[in-house]
């Protein structure tokens, strides 16, 4: 097990009615000037949420400034708008309503505040630590990122088709609600991508070079069996409270990092699957549905032993040798995704055009003109073939 060192600040408040008291939360944070209330779609104004939300605050005395209009993949250009809009309002606080998408680009807005005009370079692109950021709260209506309570922001620079992560502790939330009764009306392609997203979270993790991880290794499965138990549960019942709380906590622990203590993340799934959303802007939850499973099949043979106790202990797969456990449970992966509506192959995706001319790119773009990885060190050439097993 590797050394750690584990800090969350989000105070996690879940169940029914969760939103009920929005504003005595954000009260302490509030100063003499607005908070912003950062949101999507029209979703979250017509369900009556943004509503109940602006009734709360202004019974707490707490001003607000709004500004929706956040989208899957969220963009740059609207994150520097959130910028200039929280300067010129001299925002104390951010509070974002929705789902990852929403609170990432809040996490980027918070960063950009308190960084100077060339955030995105420092901090995205040449990864310079992130040590300051204003203060934000979430209201969660979409289960998916985990971004209700990590330390991470993904945003995509639209003209230049690049999508990047930042990552520092002061980027997590305060506190996160989490409302199950919030995702009852969510579209199942959305509970699919969602599901896809927090299972793709926690094998991340789980796919480590790292030894003796006992412990996370059983959380990790049990988490795995039980988003593959849920999903379609959820989809087949969506106004089901107890099922909807289940994927709902499953997406928080998924991401908070709890189950990746101690132990070394791979993320090279994720960092192609921004290359490929980044082109086309493909549901990030699909995306990692494509990914995966011509992942897996590309570097199993680096660490078998991890890659047939996943077919053991997440599909009950005990008959065949170590690679047909392997093939099988891969097989069983992509049948997974596609009982929840989800396709597991590059050219089949909605919107995806001439994708093989842009494997070179993508594969560039991956590795960021380098080796990454970490269960097995990846090259271009290794992405490259990874993306042709994806077509």
């Amino acid at each position: 097990m590797d050394n750690f060192t584990y800090q969350s600040q989000t105070k996690v408040i879940f169940g029914k009615g969760a939103q009920a008291d929005i504003g005595a939360e954000v009260k302490p944070f509030a100063k003499e000037s607005p908070v912003l209330i950062h949101y999507g779609s029209g979703r979250v104004k017509n369900s009556g949420l943004l509503g109940e939300i602006t009734a709360s605050l202004k019974a707490h005395g707490i001003s607000w400034v709004e500004l929706g209009g956040v989208v899957a993949n969220p963009r740059l250009s609207l994150v520097k708008e959130g910028i200039r809009l929280c300067r010129r309002e001299q925002v104390s606080f951010i509070l974002a309503v929705g789902g990852g998408s929403v609170i990432d680009s809040a996490k980027a807005i918070a960063l950009g505040v308190e960084a100077d005009e060339n955030f995105w370079q420092d901090h995205f692109i040449d990864m310079k630590p992130v040590t300051e950021a204003l203060p934000l709260g979430t209201v969660l209506t979409i289960p998916a990122a985990g971004s209700e309570t990590s330390t991470g922001t993904v945003i995509t620079d639209e003209a230049n088709e690049r999508k990047l992560y930042a990552g520092s502790v002061v980027l997590r939330p305060r506190f996160s609600v989490l409302n199950p009764e919030l995702t009852m009306s969510l579209p199942d392609y959305q509970t699919a991508c969602g599901a896809s997203d927090m299972l793709a979270h926690i094998m991340e993790r789980y796919f480590t070079p790292t030894e003796q991880v006992d412990l996370t290794d059983e959380l990790c499965e049990g988490a795995m069996r039980s988003i593959l138990k849920n999903a379609p549960l959820v989809i087949a019942d969506p106004k089901n409270y107890d099922l909807r709380a289940e994927l709902m906590l499953a997406g928080m622990v998924a991401h908070n990092d709890i189950l990746g203590l101690g132990r070394d993340g791979d993320w090279m799934s994720h960092d192609i699957e921004h290359e490929i959303s980044a082109i086309w802007d493909v549901a990030h939850g699909e995306g990692l549905a494509v990914v995966f499973p011509a992942w897996i099949s590309y570097v199993w043979q680096e660490k078998p032993a991890r890659f047939v106790r996943f077919a053991e202990k997440v599909f009950g797969l005990t008959e065949g040798n170590d690679e047909e456990k392997v093939i099988d449970a891969i097989a069983e992966l992509k049948a997974w995704y596609h009982s929840i509506g989800l396709k597991t192959s590059l050219s089949a995706l909605e919107g995806v055009s001439d994708a093989e001319s842009r494997i070179p790119v993508m594969a560039e773009g991956a590795v960021r003109g380098g080796v990454r990885g970490s269960l097995m060190k990846l090259t271009a050439e290794d992405v490259e073939d990874i993306l042709k097993i994806a077509i």
